[in-house]
């Protein structure tokens, strides 16, 4: 008899949320594809933060279920999925701006993982953060601050990786540079979802895409197929 597949690391099924008596995603299917990059696109107002927010503890779902490595987690809140592997890298560059940088490295290291693992990780992989390491993070360049912001990720250790809008802002160098750490961490094992409002870019790094619209799933399939549907997501049906 085989043995079966293990679960996915994390799932949504049929979810609804939103805010209030605002319901934002109307039953949402995802599921972040184990040591692969899985894209969420969809135009603005789609539900794609909102979804990411489901997925890691910010925001409980209203119905529906959500599971991490199988394992039904509803009622758990983002510091309880961060100790189960899920880590959320937010949109905006989320540092300390009047910390240093070996302090923002730190702050994350109270998740649980030690802090020489958080800051070896972080320079190992951005040897420019090291170079930097007694600046104040708001004195670093967009592109420097969201090095330092997946580093304080990748440190600690994550089993899911879901990272919102990592290209927004930036130099086209600087996004293939933090695209190519991240795919080096999918490959590595890893499960990543990106969110990402250039389309472009998530069908050039990841190998399933999900296209949201109006709070639902338009498409779910492989990025080499899914630019009729990302077409339409964004520019409307022709």
């Amino acid at each position: 008899m085989s043995d079966s597949p293990p679960p996915a690391p994390l799932t949504l099924h049929n979810v609804r949320a939103g805010y209030g008596r605002i319901e934002v995603l109307h039953g949402v299917d995802v599921e972040v594809k184990r040591g692969t990059i899985t894209a969420l696109l969809g135009s603005n107002g789609a539900g794609k933060t909102t979804t990411l927010s489901v997925m890691s503890g910010l925001l409980a779902p209203t119905s529906g279920c959500r599971h991490v490595a199988g394992t039904h987690c509803n009622h758990a809140d983002a510091s309880e999925l961060a100790r189960l592997g899920v880590c959320h890298v937010r949109e905006g560059r989320s540092v300390f701006p009047n910390l240093t940088v070996a302090d923002n490295l730190t702050v994350a290291a109270s998740a649980g993982v030690p802090v020489e693992r958080v800051t070896d990780v972080a320079f190992t992989i951005f040897p420019r953060l090291a170079e930097r390491r007694d600046r104040l993070a708001g004195t670093l360049s967009g592109g420097e601050m969201q090095m330092l912001a997946l580093a304080r990720g990748l440190g600690t250790d994550p089993a899911v990786l879901l990272i919102d809008e990592l290209s927004i802002g930036l130099a086209p160098i600087i996004v293939a540079e933090l695209y190519e750490v991240v795919s080096e961490v999918a490959r590595s094992g890893v499960s990543v979802l990106i969110v990402e409002q250039f389309a472009t870019i998530g069908l050039r790094y990841a190998s399933h895409v999900y296209v949201l619209a109006n709070g639902l799933v338009a498409y779910s399939g492989s990025s080499a197929d899914a630019e009729e549907a990302v077409h339409t997501a964004y520019f409307g049906a022709a």
